[in-house]
Protein backbone atom coordinates (compact mmCIF):
# COMPACT_ATOMS: atom_id res chain seq x y z
CA UNK A 1 0.00 0.00 0.00
CA UNK A 2 1.57 3.23 -0.78
CA UNK A 3 1.30 5.80 2.05
CA UNK A 4 0.01 9.27 1.44
CA UNK A 5 -1.06 11.70 4.05
CA UNK A 6 -3.78 13.62 3.17
CA UNK A 7 -6.15 16.56 5.09
CA UNK A 8 -9.71 16.79 4.84
CA UNK A 9 -10.20 20.01 3.08
CA UNK A 10 -12.94 22.35 2.63
CA UNK A 11 -14.16 20.16 -0.17
CA UNK A 12 -15.07 17.08 1.87
CA UNK A 13 -17.80 18.99 3.54
CA UNK A 14 -19.15 20.32 0.24
CA UNK A 15 -19.02 16.56 -0.94
CA UNK A 16 -20.96 15.37 2.20
CA UNK A 17 -23.56 17.91 2.38
CA UNK A 18 -24.25 18.21 -1.33
CA UNK A 19 -24.25 14.46 -1.58
CA UNK A 20 -26.05 14.19 1.87
CA UNK A 21 -28.98 16.03 0.50
CA UNK A 22 -29.70 13.82 -1.99
CA UNK A 23 -29.72 10.51 -0.24
CA UNK A 24 -32.04 8.21 1.01
CA UNK A 25 -31.52 8.29 4.81
CA UNK A 26 -32.79 5.92 7.55
CA UNK A 27 -35.51 6.27 9.88
CA UNK A 28 -36.05 3.93 13.21
CA UNK A 29 -36.15 0.22 12.41
CA UNK A 30 -37.07 -2.69 14.67
CA UNK A 31 -40.97 -2.09 14.38
CA UNK A 32 -42.92 -0.38 12.33
CA UNK A 33 -44.99 2.52 13.80
CA UNK A 34 -47.69 -0.10 15.08
CA UNK A 35 -45.96 -1.71 17.22
CA UNK A 36 -46.12 -4.97 14.77
CA UNK A 37 -43.87 -7.49 15.31
CA UNK A 38 -41.45 -7.89 12.92
CA UNK A 39 -42.30 -10.84 10.36
CA UNK A 40 -41.17 -14.44 11.43
CA UNK A 41 -38.82 -16.82 9.28
CA UNK A 42 -41.36 -18.47 6.85
CA UNK A 43 -44.30 -15.98 7.08
CA UNK A 44 -46.17 -16.17 4.13
CA UNK A 45 -45.03 -14.01 1.60
CA UNK A 46 -47.73 -11.23 0.07
CA UNK A 47 -46.49 -11.61 -3.63
CA UNK A 48 -45.54 -14.96 -3.80
CA UNK A 49 -45.33 -14.82 -7.32
CA UNK A 50 -43.18 -12.49 -7.49
CA UNK A 51 -39.10 -13.35 -7.99
CA UNK A 52 -36.49 -12.19 -6.07
CA UNK A 53 -34.48 -9.17 -8.01
CA UNK A 54 -31.34 -11.90 -8.40
CA UNK A 55 -28.03 -10.64 -9.52
CA UNK A 56 -27.07 -7.98 -12.02
CA UNK A 57 -24.28 -5.32 -12.99
CA UNK A 58 -26.23 -3.04 -10.42
CA UNK A 59 -24.78 -4.90 -7.68
CA UNK A 60 -21.48 -3.52 -7.06
CA UNK A 61 -18.91 -3.32 -3.79
CA UNK A 62 -17.97 0.30 -3.78
CA UNK A 63 -15.24 0.86 -0.63
CA UNK A 64 -12.84 2.65 1.00
CA UNK A 65 -9.72 2.02 3.37
CA UNK A 66 -9.35 3.91 5.97
CA UNK A 67 -5.43 3.82 7.14
CA UNK A 68 -4.52 4.46 10.76
CA UNK A 69 -0.76 3.90 10.66
CA UNK A 70 0.80 7.07 11.16
CA UNK A 71 -2.97 8.94 11.68
CA UNK A 72 -2.77 8.48 7.51
CA UNK A 73 -6.50 9.41 7.22
CA UNK A 74 -7.70 8.72 11.03
CA UNK A 75 -7.35 9.23 14.07
CA UNK A 76 -6.05 12.63 13.85
CA UNK A 77 -7.50 14.15 16.67
CA UNK A 78 -5.90 13.09 20.37
CA UNK A 79 -9.65 13.07 22.20
CA UNK A 80 -12.33 10.71 22.50
CA UNK A 81 -14.57 13.10 21.10
CA UNK A 82 -12.27 14.70 18.74
CA UNK A 83 -11.33 11.28 16.94
CA UNK A 84 -14.76 10.00 17.13
CA UNK A 85 -16.44 13.02 15.41
CA UNK A 86 -13.46 12.99 12.76
CA UNK A 87 -13.97 9.27 11.97
CA UNK A 88 -17.87 9.65 11.48
CA UNK A 89 -17.34 12.51 8.89
CA UNK A 90 -15.22 9.55 7.21
CA UNK A 91 -18.37 7.63 6.93
CA UNK A 92 -20.57 10.18 6.11
CA UNK A 93 -18.54 10.76 3.53
CA UNK A 94 -18.26 7.03 2.32
CA UNK A 95 -22.40 7.83 2.65
CA UNK A 96 -22.68 10.31 0.60
CA UNK A 97 -20.37 8.97 -2.46
CA UNK A 98 -22.72 5.84 -2.19
CA UNK A 99 -20.35 3.52 -0.78
CA UNK A 100 -21.54 0.08 1.02
CA UNK A 101 -17.98 -0.61 2.26
CA UNK A 102 -15.23 0.47 4.78
CA UNK A 103 -11.88 -1.32 5.08
CA UNK A 104 -10.47 -0.11 8.46
CA UNK A 105 -7.21 -0.51 9.70
CA UNK A 106 -7.11 -2.30 12.99
CA UNK A 107 -3.59 -4.21 13.29
CA UNK A 108 -1.54 -2.09 12.19
CA UNK A 109 2.00 -2.55 13.81
CA UNK A 110 1.43 -5.34 15.66
CA UNK A 111 -0.88 -3.16 17.99
CA UNK A 112 -4.47 -3.08 18.53
CA UNK A 113 -7.06 -0.77 17.73
CA UNK A 114 -9.16 -2.78 20.49
CA UNK A 115 -8.60 -4.23 24.04
CA UNK A 116 -6.41 -6.80 23.28
CA UNK A 117 -4.75 -10.14 24.81
CA UNK A 118 -2.38 -10.54 22.44
CA UNK A 119 -0.95 -7.14 21.44
CA UNK A 120 -0.98 -3.88 23.36
CA UNK A 121 -3.06 -0.68 22.10
CA UNK A 122 -1.81 1.30 19.23
CA UNK A 123 0.39 4.09 19.71
CA UNK A 124 -1.23 5.94 16.47
CA UNK A 125 -4.65 6.63 19.05
CA UNK A 126 -2.88 8.26 21.99
CA UNK A 127 0.34 8.76 20.09
CA UNK A 128 1.69 6.53 22.74
CA UNK A 129 2.25 2.78 22.55
CA UNK A 130 0.58 0.60 25.04
CA UNK A 131 -1.46 3.47 26.03
CA UNK A 132 -5.37 2.80 26.79
CA UNK A 133 -7.45 5.16 25.06
CA UNK A 134 -10.56 5.24 27.20
CA UNK A 135 -12.54 3.50 25.05
CA UNK A 136 -13.03 0.58 22.90
CA UNK A 137 -12.33 2.24 19.10
CA UNK A 138 -13.18 -0.53 16.92
CA UNK A 139 -16.56 -1.26 18.65
CA UNK A 140 -17.01 2.28 18.30
CA UNK A 141 -15.76 2.23 14.99
CA UNK A 142 -17.94 -0.72 14.07
CA UNK A 143 -21.10 0.39 15.58
CA UNK A 144 -21.03 3.46 13.28
CA UNK A 145 -20.82 2.06 10.01
CA UNK A 146 -23.24 -0.50 10.79
CA UNK A 147 -25.80 2.26 11.45
CA UNK A 148 -25.17 3.59 7.99
CA UNK A 149 -24.80 -0.44 6.50
CA UNK A 150 -21.55 -0.25 5.61
CA UNK A 151 -19.77 -3.32 5.90
CA UNK A 152 -16.92 -3.31 8.16
CA UNK A 153 -13.82 -4.86 7.22
CA UNK A 154 -11.43 -5.52 9.58
CA UNK A 155 -7.82 -4.96 8.23
CA UNK A 156 -4.81 -6.31 9.50
CA UNK A 157 -1.01 -6.01 8.76
CA UNK A 158 0.44 -9.66 9.87
CA UNK A 159 3.89 -8.94 10.14
CA UNK A 160 4.80 -5.51 10.36
CA UNK A 161 5.97 -4.22 14.13
CA UNK A 162 7.36 -1.03 13.48
CA UNK A 163 8.17 2.26 11.35
CA UNK A 164 11.33 2.55 13.36
CA UNK A 165 13.88 0.31 14.36
CA UNK A 166 14.21 0.58 18.26
CA UNK A 167 12.74 -2.14 19.77
CA UNK A 168 13.46 -0.23 23.45
CA UNK A 169 10.57 2.53 21.95
CA UNK A 170 7.55 -0.11 21.95
CA UNK A 171 5.18 -0.83 24.24
CA UNK A 172 6.39 -2.78 27.23
CA UNK A 173 3.75 -5.61 26.46
CA UNK A 174 4.68 -5.84 23.01
CA UNK A 175 5.18 -9.30 21.63
CA UNK A 176 8.31 -8.23 19.75
CA UNK A 177 10.47 -7.00 23.20
CA UNK A 178 8.98 -10.39 24.74
CA UNK A 179 9.97 -11.81 21.84
CA UNK A 180 13.01 -10.17 20.53
CA UNK A 181 14.69 -13.68 18.47
CA UNK A 182 11.04 -13.85 16.44
CA UNK A 183 12.56 -9.84 14.96
CA UNK A 184 14.16 -8.90 12.03
CA UNK A 185 15.69 -5.49 11.28
CA UNK A 186 14.73 -4.78 7.50
CA UNK A 187 15.17 -1.28 5.68
CA UNK A 188 14.25 1.49 8.72
CA UNK A 189 11.82 -0.60 10.43
CA UNK A 190 11.11 -4.00 12.42
CA UNK A 191 9.32 -7.11 11.36
CA UNK A 192 7.98 -10.44 12.41
CA UNK A 193 9.99 -13.16 10.73
CA UNK A 194 6.85 -15.21 8.63
CA UNK A 195 9.01 -18.44 8.15
CA UNK A 196 8.82 -18.97 12.27
CA UNK A 197 5.75 -20.90 12.92
CA UNK A 198 4.93 -19.01 16.14
CA UNK A 199 4.80 -15.63 14.56
CA UNK A 200 2.16 -17.15 12.09
CA UNK A 201 0.27 -18.35 15.63
CA UNK A 202 0.78 -14.70 16.81
CA UNK A 203 -1.05 -13.32 13.76
CA UNK A 204 -3.56 -15.98 13.64
CA UNK A 205 -4.51 -15.54 17.17
CA UNK A 206 -4.88 -11.94 16.95
CA UNK A 207 -7.39 -12.03 13.96
CA UNK A 208 -9.40 -14.72 15.28
CA UNK A 209 -10.13 -12.54 19.04
CA UNK A 210 -11.61 -10.34 16.58
CA UNK A 211 -13.44 -12.50 14.88
CA UNK A 212 -15.00 -13.90 17.69
CA UNK A 213 -15.32 -11.30 19.82
CA UNK A 214 -16.71 -8.50 17.05
CA UNK A 215 -19.46 -8.64 14.24
CA UNK A 216 -17.21 -7.67 11.57
CA UNK A 217 -18.08 -8.28 8.14
CA UNK A 218 -14.39 -9.81 6.80
CA UNK A 219 -10.79 -9.69 7.82
CA UNK A 220 -8.43 -8.14 5.40
CA UNK A 221 -5.08 -8.19 4.26
CA UNK A 222 -3.26 -5.83 2.43
CA UNK A 223 -0.39 -6.25 0.28
CA UNK A 224 2.47 -6.38 3.04
CA UNK A 225 3.72 -10.02 3.18
CA UNK A 226 7.82 -10.49 3.54
CA UNK A 227 8.62 -6.80 3.04
CA UNK A 228 9.01 -5.31 -0.34
CA UNK A 229 13.06 -4.58 -1.31
CA UNK A 230 15.10 -2.26 -0.44
CA UNK A 231 18.10 -1.29 -2.18
CA UNK A 232 18.62 -4.75 -2.91
CA UNK A 233 18.99 -5.86 0.60
CA UNK A 234 18.00 -9.26 1.80
CA UNK A 235 15.66 -10.19 3.99
CA UNK A 236 17.82 -11.05 7.23
CA UNK A 237 16.14 -15.07 7.98
CA UNK A 238 19.13 -17.11 6.86
CA UNK A 239 18.96 -18.97 10.40
CA UNK A 240 15.41 -19.72 10.37
CA UNK A 241 15.60 -21.15 6.74
CA UNK A 242 18.21 -23.25 7.95
CA UNK A 243 15.89 -24.58 10.89
CA UNK A 244 12.88 -24.36 8.73
CA UNK A 245 13.84 -24.68 5.19
CA UNK A 246 14.13 -29.15 4.74
CA UNK A 247 15.86 -28.69 1.62
CA UNK A 248 13.47 -26.39 -0.38
CA UNK A 249 14.57 -23.19 -2.01
CA UNK A 250 14.37 -20.13 -0.32
CA UNK A 251 12.16 -18.39 -2.39
CA UNK A 252 9.88 -21.57 -2.34
CA UNK A 253 10.16 -21.99 1.31
CA UNK A 254 9.08 -18.43 1.94
CA UNK A 255 6.20 -18.56 -0.45
CA UNK A 256 5.26 -21.92 1.32
CA UNK A 257 5.41 -19.76 4.97
CA UNK A 258 3.28 -16.93 3.03
CA UNK A 259 1.04 -19.50 2.24
CA UNK A 260 0.69 -21.62 5.34
CA UNK A 261 -0.57 -18.56 6.90
CA UNK A 262 -3.16 -17.66 4.49
CA UNK A 263 -4.72 -21.35 4.05
CA UNK A 264 -4.20 -22.03 7.45
CA UNK A 265 -6.13 -18.69 9.01
CA UNK A 266 -8.86 -19.13 6.17
CA UNK A 267 -9.80 -22.59 7.61
CA UNK A 268 -10.02 -21.13 11.37
CA UNK A 269 -11.96 -17.92 10.33
CA UNK A 270 -14.97 -20.26 8.51
CA UNK A 271 -14.38 -22.65 11.31
CA UNK A 272 -15.77 -20.35 13.57
CA UNK A 273 -17.68 -17.99 11.42
CA UNK A 274 -18.66 -19.93 8.17
CA UNK A 275 -20.39 -16.65 6.65
CA UNK A 276 -17.56 -14.70 6.75
CA UNK A 277 -14.91 -13.16 4.07
CA UNK A 278 -11.68 -13.36 4.19
CA UNK A 279 -10.35 -11.26 1.31
CA UNK A 280 -6.83 -10.09 0.23
CA UNK A 281 -5.56 -6.80 -1.70
CA UNK A 282 -1.91 -7.53 -3.23
CA UNK A 283 0.40 -5.64 -5.38
CA UNK A 284 -1.11 -5.27 -8.54
CA UNK A 285 1.18 -7.70 -10.28
CA UNK A 286 1.49 -10.88 -9.28
CA UNK A 287 4.14 -12.01 -11.80
CA UNK A 288 4.96 -10.72 -15.66
CA UNK A 289 5.10 -12.35 -18.85
CA UNK A 290 8.57 -12.45 -18.85
CA UNK A 291 8.94 -14.56 -15.77
CA UNK A 292 6.39 -16.46 -16.45
CA UNK A 293 3.87 -17.35 -19.33
CA UNK A 294 0.81 -17.23 -16.83
CA UNK A 295 1.62 -14.12 -15.87
CA UNK A 296 0.22 -10.63 -16.82
CA UNK A 297 1.31 -8.24 -20.06
CA UNK A 298 3.27 -6.56 -17.89
CA UNK A 299 7.20 -5.91 -18.32
CA UNK A 300 9.70 -5.04 -14.95
CA UNK A 301 6.89 -4.09 -12.72
CA UNK A 302 7.51 -5.77 -9.13
CA UNK A 303 6.18 -8.81 -8.64
CA UNK A 304 4.87 -10.01 -5.50
CA UNK A 305 5.14 -13.73 -5.91
CA UNK A 306 8.77 -13.28 -6.31
CA UNK A 307 9.29 -9.87 -4.33
CA UNK A 308 7.00 -10.36 -1.30
CA UNK A 309 6.38 -14.09 -1.72
CA UNK A 310 2.68 -13.58 -2.24
CA UNK A 311 0.90 -16.51 -4.46
CA UNK A 312 -1.93 -14.79 -5.02
CA UNK A 313 -3.03 -16.57 -7.96
CA UNK A 314 -2.47 -19.92 -6.14
CA UNK A 315 -4.93 -18.38 -3.13
CA UNK A 316 -7.15 -17.51 -5.40
CA UNK A 317 -7.20 -21.08 -7.68
CA UNK A 318 -7.07 -22.71 -3.94
CA UNK A 319 -10.43 -21.06 -2.98
CA UNK A 320 -8.21 -19.57 0.71
CA UNK A 321 -9.87 -16.26 -0.08
CA UNK A 322 -13.34 -14.91 -0.58
CA UNK A 323 -12.02 -12.05 -2.67
CA UNK A 324 -9.25 -10.21 -4.08
CA UNK A 325 -8.55 -6.67 -4.13
CA UNK A 326 -5.40 -5.93 -6.57
CA UNK A 327 -4.03 -2.44 -6.15
CA UNK A 328 -3.65 -1.59 -9.92
CA UNK A 329 -2.25 1.92 -9.40
CA UNK A 330 -1.78 2.81 -12.70
CA UNK A 331 -3.16 4.55 -15.53
CA UNK A 332 -4.59 3.86 -19.12
CA UNK A 333 -1.80 3.22 -21.01
CA UNK A 334 0.95 2.84 -18.48
CA UNK A 335 4.69 1.25 -18.94
CA UNK A 336 5.06 -0.65 -17.57
CA UNK A 337 2.28 -2.04 -16.27
CA UNK A 338 -0.97 -0.60 -18.55
CA UNK A 339 -4.07 -0.23 -16.29
CA UNK A 340 -6.23 -2.40 -18.59
CA UNK A 341 -4.17 -5.05 -19.03
CA UNK A 342 -3.94 -6.32 -15.82
CA UNK A 343 -7.91 -5.64 -15.35
CA UNK A 344 -8.02 -8.24 -18.03
CA UNK A 345 -5.86 -10.15 -16.44
CA UNK A 346 -7.21 -10.67 -12.91
CA UNK A 347 -10.35 -11.02 -14.59
CA UNK A 348 -9.65 -14.31 -15.87
CA UNK A 349 -7.87 -15.69 -13.09
CA UNK A 350 -10.90 -15.39 -10.73
CA UNK A 351 -12.63 -17.59 -14.23
CA UNK A 352 -14.45 -20.12 -12.82
CA UNK A 353 -14.05 -19.73 -8.67
CA UNK A 354 -16.21 -18.35 -5.99
CA UNK A 355 -13.58 -15.68 -5.45
CA UNK A 356 -14.96 -12.30 -6.17
CA UNK A 357 -12.80 -9.69 -7.63
CA UNK A 358 -12.44 -5.89 -7.16
CA UNK A 359 -10.10 -3.70 -7.82
CA UNK A 360 -7.92 -1.26 -5.26
CA UNK A 361 -8.16 2.60 -7.56
CA UNK A 362 -5.07 5.15 -6.53
CA UNK A 363 -7.26 8.06 -5.31
CA UNK A 364 -4.03 9.36 -3.44
CA UNK A 365 -2.58 9.64 -7.15
CA UNK A 366 -4.68 12.33 -8.30
CA UNK A 367 -2.62 15.60 -9.19
CA UNK A 368 0.49 13.77 -9.16
CA UNK A 369 0.76 14.73 -12.95
CA UNK A 370 0.69 13.08 -16.31
CA UNK A 371 -2.47 11.59 -17.14
CA UNK A 372 -3.50 11.75 -13.07
CA UNK A 373 -3.77 15.19 -13.16
CA UNK A 374 -6.99 14.79 -14.83
CA UNK A 375 -10.13 14.12 -12.55
CA UNK A 376 -11.22 11.73 -15.29
CA UNK A 377 -8.94 9.32 -15.15
CA UNK A 378 -10.26 7.10 -12.72
CA UNK A 379 -14.03 7.36 -13.68
CA UNK A 380 -12.10 6.20 -16.99
CA UNK A 381 -11.06 3.03 -15.07
CA UNK A 382 -14.16 2.50 -13.78
CA UNK A 383 -15.82 2.75 -17.75
CA UNK A 384 -13.35 0.36 -18.39
CA UNK A 385 -14.35 -2.32 -15.63
CA UNK A 386 -17.66 -2.70 -17.35
CA UNK A 387 -16.38 -4.65 -20.23
CA UNK A 388 -15.13 -7.22 -18.03
CA UNK A 389 -18.49 -8.95 -16.00
CA UNK A 390 -15.98 -10.23 -13.38
CA UNK A 391 -15.11 -7.20 -12.24
CA UNK A 392 -17.52 -6.49 -9.18
CA UNK A 393 -16.71 -2.94 -7.43
CA UNK A 394 -14.09 -1.04 -6.47
CA UNK A 395 -11.93 0.25 -3.42
CA UNK A 396 -10.38 3.57 -2.87
CA UNK A 397 -6.52 4.39 -1.50
CA UNK A 398 -8.07 6.22 0.54
CA UNK A 399 -10.44 7.88 2.29
CA UNK A 400 -9.32 11.39 3.06
CA UNK A 401 -8.28 11.21 -0.55
CA UNK A 402 -11.84 10.67 -1.60
CA UNK A 403 -13.10 13.30 1.05
CA UNK A 404 -10.05 15.81 -0.19
CA UNK A 405 -11.71 15.47 -3.87
CA UNK A 406 -8.93 16.78 -5.61
CA UNK A 407 -9.31 18.44 -8.77
CA UNK A 408 -13.50 17.23 -8.07
CA UNK A 409 -12.43 13.98 -9.15
CA UNK A 410 -14.69 12.39 -6.32
CA UNK A 411 -17.70 14.61 -7.19
CA UNK A 412 -17.25 13.02 -10.94
CA UNK A 413 -17.23 9.46 -9.58
CA UNK A 414 -20.69 10.39 -7.66
CA UNK A 415 -21.79 12.19 -10.42
CA UNK A 416 -20.87 9.36 -13.50
CA UNK A 417 -20.82 6.16 -12.06
CA UNK A 418 -22.33 6.19 -8.49
CA UNK A 419 -25.46 8.52 -8.45
CA UNK A 420 -27.38 6.02 -6.58
CA UNK A 421 -26.60 3.42 -4.19
CA UNK A 422 -25.69 0.04 -4.53
CA UNK A 423 -26.07 -3.60 -3.00
CA UNK A 424 -22.72 -5.52 -3.18
CA UNK A 425 -22.73 -8.56 -4.67
CA UNK A 426 -23.80 -12.44 -3.17
CA UNK A 427 -20.85 -14.05 -1.23
CA UNK A 428 -20.54 -17.43 -3.01
CA UNK A 429 -19.63 -20.18 -1.31
CA UNK A 430 -20.50 -19.09 2.17
CA UNK A 431 -24.33 -20.58 2.68
CA UNK A 432 -26.91 -17.97 3.46
CA UNK A 433 -30.17 -17.54 2.18
CA UNK A 434 -32.75 -15.29 1.37
CA UNK A 435 -34.46 -13.90 4.31
CA UNK A 436 -38.50 -13.91 4.65
CA UNK A 437 -40.13 -10.72 3.02
CA UNK A 438 -40.85 -7.82 4.40
CA UNK A 439 -44.80 -6.98 5.01
CA UNK A 440 -47.20 -3.69 4.94
CA UNK A 441 -44.88 -1.37 3.20
CA UNK A 442 -46.49 2.09 3.68
CA UNK A 443 -45.51 5.44 2.09
CA UNK A 444 -46.81 8.88 3.07
CA UNK A 445 -45.52 12.64 2.21
CA UNK A 446 -43.50 14.07 4.97
CA UNK A 447 -43.06 17.61 4.34
CA UNK A 448 -41.01 17.89 1.39
CA UNK A 449 -39.94 14.40 1.27
CA UNK A 450 -41.69 11.04 1.17
CA UNK A 451 -41.25 8.42 4.31
CA UNK A 452 -41.66 4.85 3.44
CA UNK A 453 -41.65 1.99 6.28
CA UNK A 454 -42.40 -1.71 6.43
CA UNK A 455 -42.53 -4.66 9.00
CA UNK A 456 -39.17 -5.85 8.94
CA UNK A 457 -38.20 -9.44 8.69
CA UNK A 458 -36.54 -11.42 11.52
CA UNK A 459 -33.64 -12.81 9.78
CA UNK A 460 -32.93 -10.30 7.36
CA UNK A 461 -29.85 -7.90 7.98
CA UNK A 462 -30.80 -4.80 5.45
CA UNK A 463 -33.01 -4.31 3.65
CA UNK A 464 -33.10 -2.43 -0.15
CA UNK A 465 -35.99 0.05 -0.94
CA UNK A 466 -37.01 0.99 -5.04
CA UNK A 467 -39.14 3.42 -6.19
CA UNK A 468 -40.79 3.88 -9.71
CA UNK A 469 -42.71 6.46 -11.17
CA UNK A 470 -46.60 6.08 -10.83
CA UNK A 471 -49.21 4.27 -8.92
CA UNK A 472 -48.45 0.51 -9.07
CA UNK A 473 -49.73 -0.57 -6.47
CA UNK A 474 -50.02 -4.41 -6.15
CA UNK A 475 -47.37 -7.00 -6.62
CA UNK A 476 -44.85 -6.54 -9.01
CA UNK A 477 -40.76 -7.37 -9.86
CA UNK A 478 -38.14 -4.69 -8.89
CA UNK A 479 -36.10 -3.22 -11.42
CA UNK A 480 -32.55 -3.18 -10.01
CA UNK A 481 -31.67 0.33 -11.68
CA UNK A 482 -34.73 1.35 -9.32
CA UNK A 483 -33.03 1.22 -5.94
CA UNK A 484 -33.07 4.24 -3.75
CA UNK A 485 -31.52 3.28 -0.58
CA UNK A 486 -29.85 -0.01 1.07
CA UNK A 487 -30.00 0.26 4.56
CA UNK A 488 -30.24 -1.11 7.95
CA UNK A 489 -33.83 -0.38 10.06
CA UNK A 490 -37.40 -0.35 9.35
CA UNK A 491 -37.59 3.14 7.12
CA UNK A 492 -36.05 5.59 5.15
CA UNK A 493 -37.10 9.16 4.38
CA UNK A 494 -36.82 9.63 0.50
CA UNK A 495 -35.30 13.39 -0.26
CA UNK A 496 -35.32 12.63 -3.58
CA UNK A 497 -39.04 12.48 -4.20
CA UNK A 498 -40.06 15.53 -6.43
CA UNK A 499 -42.84 17.71 -5.40
CA UNK A 500 -45.76 16.55 -7.05
CA UNK A 501 -45.14 12.84 -8.25
CA UNK A 502 -46.46 10.09 -7.79
CA UNK A 503 -44.60 6.81 -6.86
CA UNK A 504 -44.43 3.31 -5.88
CA UNK A 505 -42.37 1.87 -3.19
CA UNK A 506 -41.44 -1.94 -3.12
CA UNK A 507 -38.69 -3.30 -0.27
CA UNK A 508 -37.26 -6.22 -0.52
CA UNK A 509 -35.03 -7.66 2.68
CA UNK A 510 -31.30 -9.02 2.84
CA UNK A 511 -29.15 -11.42 4.73
CA UNK A 512 -25.36 -10.64 5.46
CA UNK A 513 -24.24 -12.26 2.37
CA UNK A 514 -26.32 -9.84 0.42
CA UNK A 515 -28.96 -12.80 -0.80
CA UNK A 516 -32.25 -10.90 -1.35
CA UNK A 517 -36.07 -11.80 -1.23
CA UNK A 518 -38.90 -11.08 -3.30
CA UNK A 519 -40.76 -7.88 -2.76
CA UNK A 520 -43.57 -7.31 -0.76
CA UNK A 521 -46.51 -5.02 -2.24
CA UNK A 522 -45.75 -1.79 -3.41
CA UNK A 523 -47.34 0.96 -1.67
CA UNK A 524 -48.11 4.14 -3.84
CA UNK A 525 -48.06 7.68 -2.66
CA UNK A 526 -48.15 11.36 -4.06
CA UNK A 527 -45.38 13.73 -2.60
CA UNK A 528 -46.50 17.22 -1.17
CA UNK A 529 -45.90 20.16 -3.18
CA UNK A 530 -45.94 20.68 -6.79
Amino acid sequence: MAWRTEILSKAAAAIVTAAALAACLPASGGTDDDGKAAVPPGAQAECPAVKAPGDSRARQLRGMWIATVGGIDWPKGKTKAQQQDDYRKLLDTAQAMNLNAVFVQIRPNSDAFYPSPHEPWSQWITGTPGKDPGYDVLGFMLKEAHARNLEFHAWFNPYRISRQADLNKLAPGSPARKHPDWVRKYGKGLWYDPGLPQVRRLATDAVMDVVRKYDIDAVHFDDYFYPYPEGGAEYPDQATYKAYGKGMGKADWRRQNVDTLVRDLSAEIHQAKPWMQFGISPFGVWRNTGSDPSGSPTDGALQSYDDQYADTRKWIKQGWIDYVTPQLYWTIGDRPADYAALVDWWSRQVQGTDVQLTIGQAAYRVGEGGPWNKAGELPRHLALNKRHPAVRGDVYFSAASLAGNKRGFAERLRKEHYPTPAIPPVVAGRGGKAPTPVQDVQAKADGEHVKVQWRPSQDAKAYAVYRVKGDKTGCAPVDPAALVAHVRGGGIIDRGAQPGQTYTYYVTALDRLHHESAPARGATVAAAGG
